[in-house]
């Protein structure tokens, strides 16, 4: 039975993926580095740090720490220009959270930065509805890694332990991912996996192996989940 939900961000909270690779080619332009939409796409489930790293190494160019610093900072200052406005919150999604963390433990996972996390969690009212949070910060391997999701489900069976509930299995979490390097760290966390089509193919999340794949979050609801992951025609 699945227990908890564990929701990337880019591309599954907030449709940012265009903006995330205008912000790189805006600062990175002005470094003297192109970053194609190639460039950009392939690298989904990095890191700040490791995406620009790949840029300079691509480039043949060096990059010295207090470059690297520098470069991250204006990515997140062009990012959060770039939210100005209206939020691009996907459609439904957060009356998905909503409705979510009054049936489970809910979570977030993301390889983004926690300061452009908070801003957007923040403007969106939905900061209160996560139970645990894990950044770019709290981990030192990206996705396809595990750590990420198995950091999470630590965080959240900590907060159990210290209610005296007991704790949850990777098998009875669900993991919303947009990027087959999301769906691949999931699966080898050992957990159950729903792919969102905000970012790439349906056949690009199947055959990184999600167990189930959307168009959107839009009509899903914890009766669907319920009805996808723990009945018997979920497990066929």
């Amino acid at each position: 039975m699945i227990q908890a939900v564990f929701f990337d961000f880019n591309g599954v909270i907030v449709d940012d993926e265009p903006l995330q690779m205008k912000a790189y080619q805006e600062v990175l332009g002005h470094e003297g580095l192109t970053v194609t939409e190639e460039d950009y796409y392939g690298s989904l489930g990095m890191d700040d740090v490791t995406f620009v790293r790949a840029a300079f190494e691509r480039a043949e160019r060096e990059l010295t720490d207090e470059s690297l610093g520098r470069v991250i900072e204006a990515k997140t200052a062009a990012h959060r220009r770039l939210l100005e406005g209206e939020l691009p919150l996907f459609p439904g999604v957060a009356t998905f959270v909503k409705a979510a963390s009054r049936r489970y433990s809910v979570g977030l996972v993301s390889m983004a930065r926690r300061t452009e996390i908070d801003y957007v969690l923040g403007r969106a009212a939905l900061s209160n509805y996560f139970n645990v949070l894990v950044s770019a910060e709290d981990v030192t391997a990206c996705k396809p890694d595990p750590s990420c999701y198995n950091n999470a489900l630590e965080l959240l069976n900590r907060k159990r332990g210290e209610a005296q509930v007991i704790p949850l299995r990777p098998d009875e979490c669900l993991v919303i991912e947009d990027s087959p390097p999301g769906i691949l760290s999931a699966r080898a966390a050992g957990m159950r996996t729903l792919g969102v089509t905000n970012t790439v193919s349906d056949r690009s999340l199947r055959e990184a192996g999600a167990d189930s794949v959307t168009r959107s979050l839009f009509d899903w609801t914890p009766d669907a989940v319920h009805h996808v992951f723990d009945t018997e025609w979920g497990r066929r």
